[in-house]
């Protein structure tokens, strides 16, 4: 069994380049999160040309070089921010650095895309708004549990089709292993990743706002706790949220650190969407008991019901569009307000919680 932790998670996926060599160059800046790794993937999948990568760990650059053995290596982050022929920055700064990196990066002229979560505070949030609005580069967030998994790309198709009708609820349920002895200091220091609602759950509520095509939502009750990581007593390994949207569309999901190291991957991730004319179920990344194999989707409709095997036969979209987005100043990967509003609702969320004792 696959008992990937996710620390260097990075899919991979067939789809023709958008781009022909050095049409696009981009560069790879704070390798603090192994999701480095899926962001440069992707981009060099759709055509993108990886350039350099800084890091002040030498350690975090020399596993980056074993992935990405062309990169050039920056003596400096400046020596990257004034090269005239990068056009983007990607990023997996330590959370509450992830803003700080992207105005750098915009106030350099060039698009930016962060890791998730991107901010930490509200404040962050407002400032990376202004810089945004003042330059008009591009805050772009790697929200990969929908982005990257190609069940959750082929639901969003599903669902544009029609195939499920207007969509009313969503419910999401994102478990991760700790695995606490390899993650990093800052892991566990709150104001450094923010919390879990805000961390992990940044994916749920992009989700949610994807799914049931809302442009805004209220954060109804939320909740977190550590139950079980004593020895951290900063680490929220618990959390869950209700939300209801612009639209009337519902929302409810859950994220913990509680993943059993029986499970064969690190998390059984699963999404519900429920539609006036149908439902979607989503096993992403395992069928427990039943299928080592990512990428599962049950369809049930007024047409009947339908399992699809997805690995390896929808690709990932997302970073062709952003390429094209960049070079273009369109927004068809995603809307600068859609990652802001997803970003603006788990900090609220974050805020709001009632913490179980």
């Amino acid at each position: 069994m696959d008992r990937q932790e996710g620390m260097n998670y990075a899919p991979k996926g067939q789809r023709a380049p958008v781009v022909d060599e050095n049409e696009f160059i981009f560069a790879a800046v704070s390798l603090d999160h192994g999701h480095i790794y899926g962001m440069c993937n992707g981009l060099v999948e759709a055509g993108a040309t990886l350039k350099w990568v800084y890091d002040q760990d030498e350690q975090k650059v020399k596993a980056f070089l074993k992935a990405f053995p062309n990169v050039r290596v920056a003596s400096s982050e400046e020596e990257v921010l004034n090269d005239t022929d990068v056009q983007l920055i990607a990023g997996a700064a330590i959370p509450s650095l992830r803003c700080a990196l992207g105005v750098r990066a915009m106030e350099h002229g060039k698009d930016y895309f962060t890791d998730k979560a991107p901010f930490t505070t509200l404040e962050q949030l407002a400032h990376a708004r202004e810089v945004v609005e003042r330059t008009g580069r591009k805050y772009m967030v790697y929200y990969s549990e929908r982005l990257h998994v190609e069940s959750a790309v082929y639901a969003g198709q599903l669902i544009q089709a029609g195939e499920i009708g207007r969509v009313i609820q969503v419910t999401g349920f994102g478990p991760h292993r700790l695995s606490a002895s390899s993650r990093p200091e800052w892991f566990f220091k709150k104001n450094d990743y923010g919390g879990i609602l805000c961390d992990i759950g940044s994916h749920q509520i992009e989700q949610y706002l994807y799914y049931a095509n809302c442009k805004d939502a209220n954060v109804l009750h939320s909740k977190v706790a550590n139950y079980h990581a004593k020895d951290y007593p900063e680490l929220e390994d618990y959390g869950d949220a209700t939300l209801v949207g612009d639209n009337g569309a519902t929302n409810y999901f859950r994220v913990d650190w509680h993943t059993p190291d029986g499970l064969g991957t690190w998390g059984d991730g699963r999404t519900f969407i429920l539609g006036t004319k149908g439902y979607i179920e989503l096993r992403k990344y395992t069928d427990i008991a039943r299928s080592h194999e990512t990428d599962h989707l049950f369809l049930v409709n007024d047409q009947g019901e339908r399992y699809l095997s997805l690995k390896g036969k929808v690709g990932f979209p997302f970073f062709g569009e952003l390429i094209e987005d960049c070079l273009n100043r369109t927004e068809h990967a995603m809307t600068q307000e859609h990652a802001f509003k997803a970003a603006e609702l788990c900090l609220i969320a974050q805020q709001k919680a009632i913490k179980v004792e």
